[in-house]
């Protein structure tokens, strides 16, 4: 069982990096928020795996938190959510919106972020809210959860990526009040970059 993995980074790709580690290349697939966090080609990083084995193959994803392989190993316990969807999950939303979205029982909100439907959205709220826990960061306000996804949609919809949204808002004061001045300040840091 591999658990987790230090090397050189030899390519990145859209969808995923080979690591070199002792002599082998490993290709590990990576959400787009993590490819943007690793190192350029050439250096070194370490990365928790999560290793899928098939009948046509082993598949390994990549996470640079263990508090994310932790919630992909959550979600693919749920019938119906295999590896590839839980990572996509993953990339789309934080573990802690994912967290206070299933504690708060939102399966509204875990749709609209995963992009799943809301059968699959609801199975994942009734057989995962025992199993986790709310962060101790969060506010527990599920309107806080529901504004931040709605202004990340909004940036999407503006054409900004996913991860690069939710890093802009989350350098935005907690005392920019309102959806509208929030994307207001998260756009103000997102031309900054």
């Amino acid at each position: 069982m591999i658990s987790s993995l230090e090397g050189k980074i030899t390519l990145k790709s859209e969808k995923y990096a080979i690591i070199e580690a002792a002599g082998v290349g490993f290709r590990v697939h990576l959400s787009e928020k993590t490819l943007s966090k690793i190192p350029q080609i050439g250096q070194t990083v370490k990365l928790f795996i999560y290793l899928s084995v098939k009948e046509n193959g082993w598949d390994l994803f990549g996470f640079l938190v263990f508090e994310e392989l932790e919630m992909l190993e959550l979600l693919i316990t749920i019938p119906g959510i295999g590896p590839k969807t839980a990572a996509n999950i993953l990339s789309y939303a934080s573990v802690e919106d994912l967290q206070e979205a299933i504690v708060l029982g939102d399966e509204t909100i875990l749709s609209r972020v995963s992009g799943i439907g809301k059968k699959v959205a609801q199975k994942i709220v009734i057989e995962l809210k025992t199993k986790v826990k709310k962060l101790a960061k969060g506010t527990g306000d599920k309107f806080k959860v529901a504004d931040e996804i709605e202004i990340i949609d909004a940036l999407v919809a503006l054409g900004y990526k996913v991860y690069e949204a939710r890093e802009a808002l989350k350098a935005v004061p907690e005392t920019v009040r309102g959806v509208e001045n929030k994307v207001r300040e998260t756009l103000k840091r997102l031309g900054k970059k």
